[in-house]
């Protein structure tokens, strides 16, 4: 399979950073959820600038029906916005092949519901700040893990084809036959690193890996990564990478890069900005799966509950409040 047209679904900070680089090598469209933002895009393209500096010239439209037809579509919506693109997308482009790229477990099955596509699925350790909508930050240029989806008879080798691509466009990229052990690498990862950002409002600093004083913050992270880790065993993942020693590596080289940065993980994101997480597909997917396996997971489901009442706590904060009289 030759892929020569691309088609990046979701234009925020993941879906502009593949769309910024791909550009290079490949025909490039973009399907945003608004028209202003197509509008911008089409009239001034997209510029990616820190880690790389690119100028890319994409075609953009917020209605699927007026995009060209394209040879691999990258799903990177958030797990929030996942069910109504996968609509937009129904009975359309049904000779593509999907790439999700989204966090947790379950992305591809709802693709699944809404298309025959062959799917790819991946993951990502890759990051950056958006500065509007026609501007990125290239921030950590990590690699997009990609494999066929298990539940599909996708080919090994448009995995490989979509793998060199986007080695070709500047991206670090892996191919695997299997994708489900670095899936839950990043799924336990993400559980207790994003979990306990989301919490605190704590960038990923070094305080997520130290364990010296009772009151450590990495005691709380250790804790949730080994509840995911005896879930994995017990569903019979062999994990590509240890969660903890990610942990570990990433705030070290935080620590590394520049004295005053710290990775934003993307809960903490939208705690900040106070729109719904995705605590759901990967805390809960996570609590999900132990209950399924018969693995109590208490930490995680905890954090999974706090979370969703942060979320509903944002909810509350402008109605007005019941005066109780003692």
């Amino acid at each position: 399979m030759a892929i020569r047209r691309v088609c990046v679904i979701g234009a925020g900070t993941i879906g502009s950073l593949y769309a910024g680089h791909l550009a290079a090598v490949a025909e490039v469209s973009v399907l945003t959820r608004r028209e202003e933002h197509a509008t911008e895009l089409n009239r001034r393209g997209l510029r990616v600038t820190g880690k790389s500096e690119r100028h890319a010239t994409v075609k953009a439209s917020s209605d699927p029906d007026r995009l060209p037809e394209f040879d691999l579509g990258i799903v990177a919506t958030k797990t929030t916005h996942l069910e109504q693109t996968a609509k937009r997308l129904r009975g359309r482009f049904p000779d593509a092949a999907m790439m999700t790229v989204q966090n947790g477990l379950g992305a591809e099955e709802v693709l699944r519901r809404h298309g025959d596509w062959k799917l790819i699925s991946a993951v990502t350790f890759m990051s950056g700040n958006r500065h509007g909508d026609t501007e990125v930050e290239y921030e950590l240029d990590t690699a997009t893990w990609l494999g066929p989806y298990a539940g599909t008879e996708t080919p090994q080798e448009v995995v490989d084809e979509t793998c060199r691509l986007l080695l070709a466009a500047g991206l670090e990229a892996e191919a695997m036959p299997d994708l489900r052990p670095a899936q839950w690498s990043k799924l336990i990862f993400n559980a207790a690193v994003n979990g306990v950002a989301a919490l605190t409002e704590l960038p990923h600093v070094k305080e997520f890996a130290e364990r010296e004083r009772p009151t450590d913050l990495g005691h709380l992270v250790h804790g949730l990564i080994e509840e995911g880790v005896r879930v994995a065993e017990a569903v019979g993942v062999e994990l590509h990478e240890d969660p903890w020693e990610m942990n570990v590596r990433a705030v070290a080289r935080g620590e590394t890069q520049r004295s005053s940065y710290a990775h934003l993980p993307s809960m903490l994101e939208d705690v900040l900005a106070r729109r719904p997480t995705e605590v759901d597909a990967i805390s809960g997917a996570l609590v999900r799966e132990g209950e399924a396996a018969g693995v109590p997971t208490p930490l995680n489901a905890a954090v999974w509950r706090l979370v969703r009442g942060r979320e509903l706590s944002w909810a509350r904060a402008g109605a007005p409040q019941e005066v109780v009289h003692a």
